[in-house]
C-alpha cells in the first residue's frame, strides 16, 4: 500500500511540476529575451559603465588652468576623468585663487621653462608614458610652443597617445588670450591633435572661416581633417533657434566620415569651465565607446545638461527670491561637479544626435 501511495504522489508531484511549467515557461519564454533586449540596449547606450573603468594603462596628461576655489580648467576635467576610471595627471599653466569672472582673483602662470622641468622629472622617473594628452587654456606663445614639445615626446614614448585638444582662445567674437598665439595653433598644434573641441568662434579663427550656417561648419570641419584631426566637435555654435545652441561633430575612421548634428536647450545664464568639462568627458566617452563619436557626443551632453540644470537650479535656491537670473553671482553658478556625480558615472540618455549625411 505504501509503494502505491508513493506512486501516485510521485505520479502527481510530476504530472502538477510539469503543468506549472507548462504555464509559466511560455511566460519566461517572452519576459527573458524582452529582458535581454532591454538590457543590451542599455549596455549599447551606457556602454556597460555601472561600474566604468578605463582599463590598465590608461592614464591622461591634463594641461591647463587650475583654481583654488571653483571650477574651471583642471578643476573642471580632473575629477570627471576619475570619476570614468581614468588616472589623472595635472599640470597647472596658471594657478589662480578663482576664475577670472570674479571682481578680483591671484596667482601665478607657469612658464615654458617650469613646464619642460615638469616634463623632464615625469621622463627620468619613467613616468611619462600616458594614454591621453589633454590640453585646455594655455596663456602665453612660448607655454604654447612648449607644449607642441610635448605633444611630439609624448607620442615618441608611447605612439597609440591620442592627444585631445581644447584650443580655448575666446568666445562671441572676443579673444581672451594673445593673439599671437593663434598662428602656434593653426601651425603646430592642430596638425598633432587627434580629438579637436573648439566653439564656433575658435573654429573660425583657426580655419579662417567663417560659419553662419550649417554648410560652412561642415566646410570647416573639413578644414580640420584635411589638418590631420580625426574628430572634430564644435561644442557650441549659434546656428539653432532662439533658445536652443548647435553642436556639430565629424570623425573619420577606417576611411568612413561620420557627421552629426545636435540641438541642445540654452539655459538663460552664462557658466564658466563649461568647455574644460566638455573636452574631457568627450575624451572619456570616446575611450569608453571606441570612438564611437554618435555614443560620445551623447553621453557626454547628456552629462553636461545635468550638470547645468543642477548647477542652475542650486543657484536660484541660494539666491532665494530673485526677478532676474542675471543677478546670480559667479559663486554661485560654479559648476556643482561633486553633486552630480551619478549623472558623471551614469547618464541619463536624452540628447539624440542626428546623422548628417
Amino acid at each position: 500500500m505504501a509503494c502505491l501511495v508513493d506512486f501516485v504522489q510521485v505520479q502527481f508531484f510530476d504530472r502538477s511540476t510539469w503543468l506549472l511549467w507548462g504555464y509559466i515557461f511560455p511566460l519566461w519564454a517572452i519576459y527573458l529575451p524582452l529582458q535581454l533586449t532591454t538590457l543590451q540596449y542599455y549596455n549599447r547606450r551606457h556602454c556597460g559603465r555601472c561600474e566604468v573603468m578605463a582599463g590598465p594603462g590608461v592614464r591622461v596628461l591634463s594641461i591647463q588652468s587650475h583654481v583654488v576655489s571653483g571650477y574651471v580648467g583642471n578643476k573642471s576635467a580632473c575629477f570627471p576623468l576619475q570619476v570614468l576610471g581614468f588616472e589623472v595627471d595635472t599640470i597647472n599653466s596658471v594657478q589662480f585663487s578663482n576664475h577670472t569672472g570674479y571682481n578680483h582673483f591671484r596667482g601665478h602662470v607657469l612658464d615654458d621653462t617650469q613646464l619642460g622641468d615638469l616634463v623632464e622629472g615625469l621622463r627620468v622617473n619613467g613616468l611619462d608614458r600616458h594614454s591621453h594628452l589633454l590640453t585646455g587654456y594655455i596663456g602665453s606663445r612660448s607655454f604654447l610652443e612648449k607644449v607642441r614639445s610635448v605633444v611630439q615626446h609624448l607620442k615618441s614614448v608611447n605612439p597609440g597617445l591620442v592627444y585631445v585638444c581644447d584650443p580655448v582662445m575666446g568666445d562671441h567674437g572676443k579673444m581672451y588670450v594673445p593673439e599671437e598665439l593663434l598662428p602656434v595653433y593653426r601651425e603646430h598644434i592642430v596638425p598633432l591633435a587627434d580629438i579637436i573641441t573648439p566653439n564656433q568662434f575658435e573654429a573660425e579663427l583657426l580655419s579662417g572661416k567663417k560659419i553662419s550656417n550649417e554648410s560652412e561648419a561642415v566646410e570647416v570641419m573639413e578644414w580640420f581633417h584635411e589638418q590631420g584631426v580625426k574628430t572634430v566637435v564644435l561644442s557650441s555654435t549659434d546656428l539653432g533657434q532662439e533658445g536652443e545652441l548647435v553642436v556639430m561633430a565629424s570623425s573619420i575612421a577606417n576611411g568612413s566620415k561620420t557627421k552629426l548634428q545636435i540641438h541642445i536647450p540654452q539655459l538663460p545664464v552664462n557658466f564658466t569651465g563649461t568647455g574644460d568639462l566638455f573636452a574631457a568627458l568627450l575624451l572619456a566617452w570616446s575611450h569608453h565607446t571606441n570612438n564611437d563619436l554618435k555614443k560620445a557626443v551623447e553621453n557626454t551632453l547628456d552629462t553636461m545638461q545635468a550638470i547645468l540644470r543642477r548647477t542652475l537650479d542650486l543657484a536660484r535656491s541660494e539666491a532665494g527670491p530673485i526677478t532676474d537670473d542675471s543677478s546670480l553671482t559667479p559663486q554661485q553658478l560654479e559648476l556643482k561637479l561633486v553633486q552630480s556625480l551619478d549623472d558623471i558615472r551614469t547618464p541619463k540618455p536624452g540628447i539624440q544626435a542626428k546623422l548628417r549625411h
